[in-house]
């Protein structure tokens, strides 16, 4: 069975700001109590959380002709070479549907 190359390229780190920190300060502290098994984590708790790290999209496995320079160029950049060609075709339709 051949190795599984998949690169989450969509993971993110979390970054917390000082209008988080404001907004977190500023929260009504008397609902801090009112659910036991929700407990209330500071915002330094979630600094550096990876978003996205566990979403893995639905995938259909489709066939499609493509051109040999293209197909050698994708190629060229190492292993992953369908990942890459997924995540220009994501970055494509988030830049159509966001009206760039």
């Amino acid at each position: 069975m051949s190795k599984v190359h998949t690169r989450p390229s969509s993971v993110r780190k979390l970054k917390i700001t000082d209008e988080v920190k404001k907004a977190y300060s500023l929260r009504d502290k008397s609902c801090d109590h009112l659910d036991p098994d929700i407990p209330v984590m500071p915002p330094e708790f979630w600094e550096g959380a990876a978003i996205g790290k566990f979403y893995r999209p639905m995938k259909t496995q489709i066939s499609f002709r493509i051109d040999n320079n293209v197909l050698a160029w994708l190629k060229s950049k190492g292993e992953g070479h369908l990942t890459r060609i997924n995540e220009i075709l994501r970055e494509k339709m988030i830049a159509e549907r966001s009206g760039r």
